[in-house]
This record gives C-alpha cells, sequence and structure tokens, in this order.
C-alpha cells in the first residue's frame, strides 16, 4: 500500500493534480514527484485569459497559467490546458448573477468545486489512466471503517472542508489532499525547499473570475433586473429609502444603506419578488432554525427525519458550534440551532461536521428564529 492508500509502487500510480498556478497546488504536484509517482499536471482556463494576464490574487487564466507551465516545468512533468470557459460559465458564473438576482448570497467557490473540478476534470483524470486526482486543498481524506472520510485540515486557520461539501462519497474514493497535514508556513518552506517560483506567489482571492472585485458590475451585465432601483423599508413595509439594486445587498449588513441617523440598521431580507431592501434591528436578524436544500450527506447512513446530532457552520471562517439535524425528504433539511446565528442569508451554506469529521451540507432556503416561521419561509 503506497502513500496514497493504493496497492501498487508509487512508479506504477498515475495521479493527476488540478494546478492552478499557485503555491498549494504546485507544491501538492511536488510532493507528489518526490515520492516517485506518475504525475500529470492539469490546468483549467475557466474564464477570459486576455482579461486576467495582468491580474494578480487570481486562478486559472493568464499568469497563472503560464506559472504553472513554469512549475510543471522545473518538476519534469507533464501539463496541459483544458479549456472549460463555457462550462465554467454555465455552472458557476451564470448561477453566480442567478443568485445575486434571486436575493442570494451564492458562493461560487463552491459550485466551481462540485462542477468542473470535481465532475469534469475528475472524469478527465480518469479518461487519462489516472488513479487518483489530487489538488492542493487544505482538507483531509482519512480512510474510515466503513467507508472514506472527509476531516478538516491540521491547520484549522487554512481548513477548506466548507467550500468542499459537495464532494460525493464516489468523488472522494478518487480524491487526494497532500496538503491536508501541513500548515501553510510548511507549504510555502516546501515549495522554496523545490526551487518553486511560485513560493511567494499571494494567495487567490475568492471571487476570482470578478476582474476587479466589484461583483455588482458583472451581475449588471448579465442580470440587469438584478441592479434596478428600489425601496428600502422597514419590517411594517414603511419606505425609509433607495436601493440601487438587491444585487448590492446582503442579509446582515449595515454598513452602505444611506439611512442616517436613529438605532443602527441591518438588512434582514431581501424581497426579489418586490424589489425590496427589508431592514430591522439587529434582534431580527436572530435565527435558531435553518431549512437547507440539496444535501449531500456523507455519514453512513442516510439523514432521516430522526434527530442527528452534530456541529455547523454557516460561515467559512466561523468555528462549528452545537446544532441538531433532521432530514425533510427529497434532499431537504432542517437545522436547529443551539445557540442563535445572526446574518444567515439565502444561498450560503451550512455544513455539518462531527469533531474534526465533515458529513456534508446543503444549501440555506430560508431560516428564522422557530421552527413554524422558518417553515412557512421555505
Amino acid at each position: 500500500m503506497n502513500s496514497m492508500g493504493l496497492d501498487k509502487k508509487p512508479s506504477a500510480t498515475r495521479i493527476v493534480v488540478a494546478m492552478s498556478g499557485g503555491v498549494d497546488s504546485s507544491v501538492a504536484a511536488a510532493l507528489l514527484k518526490e515520492e516517485g509517482y506518475d504525475v500529470v499536471g492539469i490546468t483549467l482556463q475557466l474564464y477570459d485569459h486576455g482579461a486576467a494576464t495582468h491580474r494578480v490574487k487570481a486562478c486559472c487564466a493568464g499568469q497563472d497559467i503560464y506559472d504553472a507551465k513554469r512549475v510543471a516545468a522545473t518538476l519534469r512533468i507533464p501539463h496541459y490546458v483544458l479549456n472549460f470557459e463555457s462550462r465554467f460559465r454555465e455552472d458557476v458564473i451564470e448561477k453566480f448573477a442567478d443568485g445575486y438576482a434571486a436575493g442570494e448570497t451564492p458562493i461560487p467557490c463552491v459550485l466551481c468545486n462540485q462542477t468542473v473540478k470535481f465532475r469534469d476534470l475528475l472524469g478527465t483524470a480518469k479518461d487519462l489512466g489516472a488513479d487518483a486526482l489530487a489538488t492542493g486543498h487544505y482538507a483531509r481524506r482519512v480512510e474510515g471503517e466503513a467507508r472514506v472520510e472527509m476531516h478538516r485540515a491540521a491547520d484549522l486557520a487554512r481548513d477548506q472542508s466548507y467550500f468542499l461539501f459537495r464532494t460525493t462519497q464516489a468523488e472522494l474514493g478518487f480524491l487526494r489532499f497532500p496538503l491536508g497535514g501541513l500548515a501553510k508556513a510548511e507549504t510555502r518552506e516546501a515549495a522554496r525547499r523545490f526551487g518553486l517560483e511560485v513560493a511567494e506567489k499571494t494567495d487567490s482571492q475568492d471571487i476570482c473570475f470578478v476582474p476587479d472585485g466589484r461583483y455588482a458590475r458583472l451581475v449588471e451585465k448579465l442580470r440587469p433586473e438584478a441592479m434596478r432601483e428600489g425601496d428600502i423599508v422597514d419590517e411594517a413595509g414603511r419606505v425609509l429609502g433607495r436601493h440601487a439594486g438587491i444585487a448590492c445587498y446582503t442579509v446582515g449588513q449595515r454598513r452602505g444603506l444611506g439611512l442616517g441617523g436613529g438605532e443602527p440598521l441591518y438588512v434582514v431580507r431581501l424581497d426579489s419578488a418586490a424589489n425590496c431592501v427589508v431592514v430591522g434591528p439587529r434582534e431580527s436578524l436572530k435565527r435558531t432554525r435553518i431549512v437547507l436544500r440539496d444535501v449531500n450527506w456523507l455519514g453512513e447512513t442516510g439523514l432521516g427525519a430522526e434527530e442527528t446530532g452534530c456541529e455547523v457552520k454557516i460561515r467559512s471562517t466561523e468555528k462549528p458550534h452545537a446544532a441538531r439535524v433532521f432530514g425533510k425528504g427529497e434532499g431537504g433539511a432542517m437545522v436547529a440551532l443551539e445557540m442563535p446565528e445572526y446574518g444567515v442569508s439565502p444561498g450560503q451554506a451550512c455544513v455539518f461536521y462531527r469533531g474534526e469529521r465533515v458529513l456534508g451540507g446543503g444549501w440555506i432556503v430560508a431560516a428564522a428564529a422557530d421552527t413554524a416561521t422558518a417553515s412557512e419561509a421555505a
């Protein structure tokens, strides 16, 4: 059994590495090459190459493709660039714009991992005769007693398991995460040891396909209806001001409302049908029940209607905290939080954990302060 859990010598084990041009995926390829694996690098061109050529903090376009090629040359491994622009636009960019037009706050990184990376690229890796697909994500793959498990990274400050909650059991069986046990500082040190020119390269930003970081411009281009002006109203429906388009706001937002004096007001809800931004005091953001759709479950047994105790995260940067999850059928679930959350937004993810293990997660549809109103909101 080799270090990747495969019953072959490393030299007889082909591993395709998804190389974005950043330090993480570059080191993943280098570590596997050092162990003697048959490594093949693949870089996906996901959006306009020309527009991104001189950008920093990006990935999968322009300079980053060039960087991936240089790393592959340094490591002396085969390297291929695949044009996945049309798939990325359809599965990630268009859905990103749809989310904002519907009053949601989407997470494009999850969609990217779910579609072009773990669905399409995984299929390509198998076509190339690969035994596994490796990425530079900070997460751990653990061989459990009953099945393969996903665990949080050893370096919790870098843990990316939140963005991988849509990974299926079948995909997890084929995936490998060489950096899961490393701290970021160790990754950079390894890059220096291997002589990689990307050793000091800055990390990519979350929304890699937004050229200037102003996502509203992209949404306006693709879904102009999301940028129509409308009313800002309180919870009783009284008009307090005007907004510049619901895509410019997110639940929990306080700054930039332009309402002036009085008690602090927060975005409580975005009503895309009425084109209204609903605001209220912070207490109105309190949520203890969350309704989910498209739940992916990685536990040994299915998620049933009976209570399942676990911890959850509704933001990638927060610590998991206690909750109970109830299956609702047709891929849905209800989450009962032990302690209230503030600023729960439709379109975000709720990810389930049990200790270090990832049990799955789902997309937030609605949330409320009690079970009845949460069910009504859904």
